[in-house]
């Protein structure tokens, strides 16, 4: 009887990953002025013991003006630095897990309260507000604060923040890097034609919308050591007319592609509230699959993806190379050893934990 497909190794950008189910990056809003607190070493220590094959940490702004909130995790300084060392030394004591790190700004969508507080945009004259920047003076909201619209000096700034974040990534020895360019935050904001109204060359046409990312891309991939992968996370589409639609994300992929991109990870919307989104089971698996057939670069699929037997036929008919869970793994943290007993795999678990396994699962775990 063949393995399940959830089950098979891969290898991505060099990273050897010992099966298919990813650990997608999810914000807290528990850090410190940008620093990891007792609470990430509790999460990302509880996901790395689930038998996932990768753990992202949640998106880290490369600036302060880059959080979502002023609770988010940053990584633009040394005590930014400090504070993630600390907590990745005590995770990695304990789980051989590979670390992954998603680097963010939010652009226009930064400046808000923490979601559990009613995640308003709060105004730059707020004690925990600032002014926000982005692609065009276009607000997200009709309540929010416009952006100021980057200017080159600003642009270049966010170059070398951008590959400084990363040149301290590699520094944590994080395995791999994944840029945010997706859900409206200030890439996706710049590949966009709702949001980026600009007449320089990084607005207009598709080829210009796109410069920025890929120059940050470029940045990135520089400055991170050349055997580790860098990928980026899409919106495959706005879910809005005349909007970034598949067919833009597939160009934009093929580009990442040649440029040395490691794989992909296709989610949607967030850029525009007029969005009107069929959420559903596997609802974005088909963005996914439309960049799979496109290029050669591995795609990942998100959203909604909570049954085995789904995750496995996601993977299995080759909609995508690998699955993200996300809310999933929050409610079930042993999600992977219950689909690896459910298909008739073997998934790793500490041995503290062996004593675990069910009578009925006696082969399940191979730690």
């Amino acid at each position: 009887m063949s393995s399940p497909a959830l089950f098979r190794p891969l290898t991505v950008g060099g990273l050897a990953l010992s099966n298919r189910i990813v650990i997608a990056p999810m914000c807290q809003y528990s850090a410190e002025n940008g620093c990891m607190t007792d609470w990430h070493q509790m999460h990302l220590g509880s996901l790395a013991l689930s038998g996932a094959a990768l753990l992202t940490i949640e998106a880290s702004a490369v600036v302060p003006e880059g959080r979502i909130t002023y609770g988010d995790v940053g990584l633009w300084n040394d005590e930014t630095e400090e504070a993630m060392a600390r907590v990745l030394e005590s995770v990695r004591r304990w789980s051989d897990m590979p670390i992954a790190i998603q680097l963010a700004h939010a652009g226009r969508k930064a400046s808000t309260e923490k979601p559990w507080l009613g995640g308003a945009q709060l105004p730059p004259d707020h004690a925990n507000g600032w002014q926000t920047v982005g692609a065009s003076p276009l607000a997200f909201g009709a309540k929010d604060a416009p952006p100021t619209e980057l200017d080159e000096s600003g642009l270049q700034r966010l170059r070398e923040a951008f590959a400084e974040a990363a040149r301290r990534s590699a520094r944590l020895g994080i395995d791999a890097v994944q840029i945010h360019g997706a859900h409206g935050y200030l890439l996706h904001q710049f590949l966009s034609p709702l949001s980026n109204r600009r007449e320089d060359a990084y607005g207009g046409s598709l080829e210009n919308r796109m410069r920025f990312p890929l120059e940050i891309f470029d940045a990135v991939r520089a400055a991170f050591p050349a055997d580790k992968p860098v990928t980026m996370r899409v919106s495959g589409t706005d879910w809005v007319e005349n909007g970034w639609d598949v067919a833009s994300t597939v160009a934009f992929a093929k580009v990442l592609e040649a440029r040395g991109c490691s794989a992909i990870h296709v989610s949607s919307g967030g850029l525009d509230p007029r969005q009107d989104i069929p959420v559903g089971p596997n609802y974005q698996v088909p963005l996914a699959r439309s960049v799979k057939e496109a290029c050669g670069l591995p795609v990942v699929a998100v959203g909604l993806i909570t049954d085995y037997e789904q995750a496995e036929a996601i993977v299995g008919t080759g909609d995508a190379d690998m699955i993200a869970l996300a809310r999933t793994i929050l409610y079930d943290p042993r999600w992977p050893w219950h689909a690896a007993a459910h298909l008739g795999a073997k998934v790793k678990a500490p041995p503290q934990y062996l004593r675990s396994q069910p009578r009925r699962y006696r082969d399940l775990f191979n730690a």
